[in-house]
């Protein structure tokens, strides 16, 4: 993670409210993006929420992207975007029963031939 101008944060970012077992055992996140919000969460919350003043190209990228997430380029972006969508997003909840109902007009039983008396 050299590669990046992003300050590290002091201490390691977790979110225990929305992903109480950690971010990679919640299945949202691989362990990458697990290692790049743990490190660098700290510091793109405090930009966020204008704690923080950007000091360098990549944090003041950072910024318009908080703004406008479609111009997400780096990965630490992206996975902070993510992060954002799913704990701060609606939760999706899937049941197993639909709402719509079967025509009751329609018949599903098997159509036996019937007999007349010409047979």
């Amino acid at each position: 993670m050299s590669e990046t101008e992003f300050r590290q944060g002091k201490k390691r970012f977790y979110d225990n409210k929305k992903f109480p077992r950690g971010f990679a055992k919640s299945g949202d996140f691989t362990l990458a993006e697990e290692n790049i919000l743990m490190l660098y969460g700290e510091t793109l919350v405090g930009l966020e929420s204008g704690v923080l003043a950007p000091t360098n190209s990549e944090e003041q990228h950072f910024m318009q992207v908080v703004s406008n997430p479609d111009l997400a380029e780096t990965k630490i972006e992206k996975v902070w975007m993510k992060y954002v969508r799913l704990a701060r997003g609606r939760k999706r909840f899937h049941t197993l029963n639909g709402r719509s109902r079967p025509d009751a007009s329609e018949d599903y039983s098997e159509d036996e031939p019937t007999l007349t008396e010409e047979d």
